[in-house]
């Protein structure tokens, strides 16, 4: 969006093929406008991508977009980033200003501003938390007010400056205040999703379908209106910063860790469900639907792919298919699935599948065809 607004702008990633990819004119990922908006920037001379660290030295604004994970026992590594700036130091100067966007450990935008003065650079550092739903970056970035941590008046005028290309507002607080900031919001959306699954649960043991209740609880009652859906609720964030807060609270984040016992158990729960009506042994489940959310290419940390491990132990054979998943070799064609699958589960709300035809049952948690959600 920068190259857009006039910005020369140049991307530094480590993997070459993407890079390539890019430079091509091709976008590595899917994202709502990016293919034209790529064409027209490249056109213009905007931008470009490399692999050679070396391009950074000249450039008047560092934006990293290394995030901190969680490791296999759910520890954030809250060295991740400083590492990687570590990495470009002998290119950064005292002139630029360093801009911090991925989720990060409370505390790691002093860290780096820390180790950037101890090597000599003074350079300020600020966290300007992504606030953009994947897939409708290009959009929200110019709509939604951006939230600057700064240490210093002078990172914070300049990193409003950025904004003020976009033509977006800028909220200004602390470095730890806009970390908790992006922690809380995730992890809020996480707890309500949550929460919804619960209710999920406890209407369906029950043999009520929740999606008529929930339709009761929302009609024209505007103080339940963000009241979701049941589903799987999953990908590269939400599940990995409830785990960051957790930690940064000494583990007694009880809220958090329930929220994760009931989105992480979802799949289990449904396969139980599908066991006790279905003769799954013996039966050949479909799963439609392997990215972590609609309309998305990007399946990290999907909970699709827990609920056919699941189903692996449980079924006697297991097939998947995704319109948009081009990473995995396993997926079939979806014409296949359905012929072959004596059961159908969808695992991503993709609109593809809403109007779908067969005479095989479909377990459809997401009420995407308007059905119900009893299963």
């Amino acid at each position: 969006m920068l190259a857009a607004a006039d910005c020369d702008v140049v991307a530094l990633d480590v993997d070459a093929e993407a890079v390539a990819r890019v430079n091509s004119g091709v976008m590595p990922f899917q994202e709502e406008g990016a293919a034209d908006t790529l064409t027209a920037v490249r056109a213009a001379g905007r931008f470009s991508a490399t692999t050679n660290a070396r391009a950074i030295a000249d450039v008047d604004v560092v934006v990293v977009v290394i995030g901190t994970p969680v490791d296999d026992h759910l520890n954030p590594d809250p060295n991740a980033v400083v590492a990687a700036i570590e990495e470009c130091l002998p290119y950064l100067n005292d002139n630029q200003l360093v801009m911090l966007r991925s989720t990060i450990y409370p505390g790691v935008t002093r860290s780096v501003g820390r180790m950037l003065e101890e090597r000599g650079v003074k350079a300020p550092v600020v966290f300007c938390p992504e606030r953009i739903l994947e897939g409708h970056a290009l959009r929200e970035l110019r709509t939604l007010p951006q939230i600057v941590g700064a240490m210093s008046l002078d990172g914070a005028e300049r990193a409003t400056a950025v904004f003020d290309h976009l033509d977006v507002q800028c909220m200004v607080v602390t470095p730890e205040e806009a970390e908790l900031a992006k922690l809380f919001t995730n992890t809020w959306r996480y707890i309500k999703f949550a929460a919804a699954n619960q209710f999920w649960e406890m209407a369906n043991d029950a043999g009520l379908d929740f999606a008529r209740i929930r339709e009761a609880i929302t009609f024209d009652y505007p103080r339940a209106a963000d009241l979701p859906g049941p589903g799987f609720a999953a990908g590269p964030c939400l599940f990995k910063d409830a785990m960051q807060l957790s930690a940064f609270a000494k583990n007694t984040f009880a809220l958090g860790h329930s929220a994760m016992l009931v989105n992480e158990g979802m799949p289990l729960y449904v396969v139980d469900r599908l066991a006790a009506r279905f003769d799954l042994e013996n039966m050949t489940v479909g799963i439609l639907g392997m990215a972590f959310k609609a309309g998305s290419d990007d399946s990290r940390s999907s909970l699709s792919y827990k609920l056919k491990r699941t189903l692996r132990f449980r079924a006697k054979r297991v097939l998947t298919t995704d319109p948009y998943v081009t990473s995995d070799p396993s997926l079939s064609p979806l014409d296949v699935v359905l012929e072959q699958a004596d059961l159908i589960v969808i695992g991503a709300p993709h609109s593809e599948y809403k109007a779908l035809v067969t005479d095989k049952p479909v377990i459809d948690v997401w009420d995407l065809q308007g059905n119900g959600t009893l299963v």
